[in-house]
Order: structure tokens, then C-alpha cells, then sequence
């Protein structure tokens, strides 16, 4: 069970990347294009890509990365069951470490549902 709460996690991470945007504009001005970029609906769908980033976050141990993938699904109409079929993959890639951030997957999807 994650041991922090998702939405109080990403308002942290936005103040220190705001932070980082007035002391490297450039270089995070770039990040956002790339990611922009990268994210784009295309031959493979918006929904889509956000399952493969937040399967990557899992993978790399990034609660952050779960945190902001988990809502960006959420906006896209992602379903619990796509969810968990991904998270089925990462755990057979990943092994018991991803299994532990599938749990904490798991918690955010609940904590960051918008309410009904």
C-alpha cells in the first residue's frame, strides 16, 4: 500500500517543476514539446500511449510517473479493466517490484477518479 497520497504528491512535483521552468526554461520548454510531441494522438491512440508511459513509470519505480499517467487515463476514458490488463504486463516484465507499484497503481486509479 503506498504510503503517500497521489494528488498531494503531483502538487509537490508541479511547485518544483515550476521552480525548475524559471531556472531552465529551454531545456524544459523542450521537455514539454517532446512530451507533447511524443503523446500526440497518431497511429497508436492517446489512451494508448499513456498506458505504455505509465507502464514504463511502473516498471522504473516512479511514483510520480503514476501518479500524473494515472490521472491522464482517467481524462482519456481508460477503464479499470485496461488498466489491469496493463498492469498484468508489468509485473510479468517486471517481476515483484513492479508488482508492488501495480498495487500502488491500483491505489491512485482509486484516488484520482473523478468524482461521479
Amino acid at each position: 500500500m503506498s504510503t503517500f497520497e497521489h494528488a498531494t504528491l503531483m502538487q509537490g512535483l508541479n511547485t518544483q517543476m515550476a521552480q525548475l521552468r524559471k531556472a531552465q526554461p529551454e531545456a524544459m520548454a523542450g521537455f514539454t514539446q517532446l512530451a507533447k510531441a511524443a503523446m500526440a494522438e497518431g497511429a497508436v491512440s492517446a489512451k494508448h500511449k499513456e498506458l505504455i508511459a505509465l507502464a514504463v513509470g511502473i516498471t522504473q519505480h516512479c511514483s510520480g510517473c503514476i501518479a500524473f499517467h494515472v490521472k491522464a487515463l482517467h481524462r482519456l476514458g481508460c477503464t479499470r479493466a485496461e488498466l489491469e490488463e496493463m498492469l498484468a504486463v508489468c509485473v510479468y516484465m517486471g517481476g515483484g517490484p513492479a508488482l508492488m507499484y501495480a498495487a500502488e497503481t491500483l491505489t491512485a486509479w482509486e484516488a484520482l477518479a473523478p468524482v461521479a
